[in-house]
């Protein structure tokens, strides 16, 4: 993510497809701090939580259900984002 993005409020489902179970963000940045920006905001039920992206943090949470944004970023802020996954169909050699 280059300064200044970010991502509006969402969830990592899209309609009708319901293939993503849980997402995973790994956070690679060593040098960043606070005031960089670029936190992850979740939308819990009961309240907001914002998740600082630190080095080596793991981050995981239920695609389908929990909504949630990363805000603007003030620096580089680099991460590996990825997704389990029920199998899709037509990947039968997956399994």
């Amino acid at each position: 993510y280059p300064p200044g993005t970010f991502y509006k409020r969402h969830r990592d489902q899209f309609r009708g497809r319901g293939n993503r179970l849980i997402s995973v963000v790994l956070y690679l940045n060593r040098d960043r701090g606070p005031g960089d920006g670029g936190e992850l905001r979740l939308f819990l039920p009961d309240e907001e939580r914002l998740v600082e992206p630190l080095y080596g943090r793991l981050v995981l949470f239920k695609s389908d259900v929990l909504e949630h944004e990363v805000l603007p970023t003030r620096t580089d802020r680099y991460s590996l984002t990825g997704w389990l996954l029920h199998q899709p169909p037509g990947l039968g050699f997956l399994g």
